[in-house]
């Protein structure tokens, strides 16, 4: 029995090559999603863009973070939507129908063009990202940074560990279990397989993160160890003559080490830095509450094309089996197209939800938020997390941000509480804008008036902040002022 694809992305069984299209969808920007479809519909006849147009009523929207139902904002001019398969099930859990999930126009005309321009994303930066995200030491921090650093395009770890051990005194003196223990944190990162030190480590990775009752898990995980470099030259049933098991058992595990990454690093190309944004989603404010809901560009475009699907009853054999392969095709990447924008939402509600201060009060606001807390909160994986944020942005009365702009790493304050790093970035900000030009705040003195404000934070981190934002040494100040 196939397996179906859940909405969650989060619940599947097994690795299957729908399942594969459904990951590589999530994690697409808005731009390479419009390049995607473009593709499919040029190479799978029974695909066709949408022609027809239906309205939606004003019972429906993208929802609330109260999951309260009120009408969606009207732009001007008319509200049209594409019509959808009817074979299609392109309800949700919540029982909101796919196509009435979609916010006001996110045309952004009027904004700045720099807010609707992307920046690079490469995998160090990935990576990064997320270790600063990590509940980690700082001294593991700046481990796990000449790690990153050593991990190539692929997503390899080529360079021993004692190098990069010793590449990182005389300031840390660490020894090769201390690297590993810091590198099994990085391994846990996305995309997974992420930091292996061979093939065979990569695979295995990928493995631990399926379902034990995953069939042929096991006999694979086995397989990645050594026996499987053996396979081109004995193929499966020398290999299973070998171990002496039955074909069809190591087939299923050949299968299933076939559907994973050998090359996990390259899922994180960086973009070119002048590609334009176009936001997945739009929150807007309505009636006293924030309400998320899919950007317009974010609708299902595409649909079956009814003249080849009818065709399948009264053609030959040969005929039929080919539309019937393309129809299948048709149907499961519509519904990675459903899967896509429900996992969407879901992260963004959760987001707003956790970050409704955000967007009334700047980055000031911005509490410690990481991908674990949103993962747990919402039941995925914090991997499906990771992808589904990843180049992703928002139109918010902010400007177009992205979405990675809600996740922020967390200090301890002195009342028992934590204040995120951009919070105090931003307070340190404030700070500086208001001093005295000819008597600028040293780093030390900031941090005395941080600490009196209940954010104890030390001298070096807030040098550290200080050049992250830019701005100059107290010394450079007063000599610009």
């Amino acid at each position: 029995m196939k397996p179906r694809l859940q909405a969650s992305l989060g619940q599947q069984l097994v690795m299957t090559p729908q399942l594969r299209q459904a990951i590589r969808l999530l994690q697409l920007s808005a731009v390479e999603l419009e390049a995607e479809l473009v593709t499919a519909v040029e190479s799978n006849p029974l695909l066709d863009w949408t022609e027809t147009a239906i309205s939606v009523s004003n019972g429906a929207d993208g929802g609330s973070v109260g999951d309260e139902r009120e009408s969606a904002p009207e732009s001007s001019g008319e509200d049209h939507r594409d019509a959808l398969p009817p074979e299609a099930d392109w309800g949700t859990s919540d029982g909101e129908p796919w196509y009435q999930r979609i916010g006001p126009s996110d045309q952004d005309d009027d904004g700045p063009v720099a807010e609707q321009v992307a920046d690079a994303d490469t995998l160090h930066d990935h990576l990064l990202w997320q270790l600063h995200l990590s509940p980690l030491t700082a001294r593991d921090r700046l481990i796990g940074v000449s790690l990153i650093e050593a991990i190539d395009d692929d997503g390899y770890l080529r360079e021993p560990l004692d190098a990069i051990a010793a590449s990182l005194g005389p300031a840390i003196d660490a020894g090769v279990d201390e690297l590993t223990t810091v590198l099994h944190q990085i391994q846990r990162y996305d995309p997974v397989g992420v930091g292996a030190r061979s093939l065979g480590e990569c695979l295995r990775l990928q493995l631990s993160q399926l379902p034990v009752e995953t069939p042929g898990r096991e006999l694979a995980n086995s397989l990645a160890n050594g026996p499987l470099e053996r396979l081109p030259k004995v193929g499966v049933a020398g290999l299973a003559a070998e171990l002496k098991l039955e074909v069809a058992e190591v087939e299923t595990a050949v299968q299933l080490l076939r559907s994973l990454d050998p090359r996990p690093g390259a899922q994180i190309g960086a973009i070119a830095a002048d590609t334009y944004v176009a936001p997945d989603v739009v929150i807007w404010r309505q009636h006293g509450l924030w309400r998320v809901a899919l950007a317009d560009g974010m609708r299902p475009r595409v649909s079956i094309h009814r003249g080849y699907e009818g065709m399948i009853r009264h053609a030959s054999a040969a005929d039929a089996s080919y539309l019937r392969g393309h129809l299948q095709e048709a149907r499961w990447l519509l519904k990675s197209l459903e899967a896509r924008g429900d996992t969407l939402l879901k992260v963004t509600r959760c987001l707003l939800k956790q970050q409704a201060a955000f967007l009334e009060f700047g980055d000031s606001a911005l509490r410690p938020l990481t991908l674990r807390e949103v993962a747990n909160e919402i039941g995925l994986h914090e991997s499906t997390v990771s992808r589904a944020i990843s180049r992703k942005y928002a139109r918010t009365p902010r400007g177009t941000v992205p979405l990675r702009a809600f996740f922020a790493s967390g200090i301890d304050t002195g009342s028992g509480g934590e204040a995120s790093s951009t919070a105090i970035q931003a307070m340190i900000r404030r700070l500086i804008e208001a001093e005295n030009p000819r008597k600028p705040l040293s780093d030390a003195r900031l941090a005395e008036t941080l600490k009196a404000t209940g954010v104890p934070v030390a001298r070096r981190t807030v040098a550290k902040y200080r050049e992250a934002m830019s701005i100059p040494s107290s010394q450079d100040r007063v000599r610009m002022a």
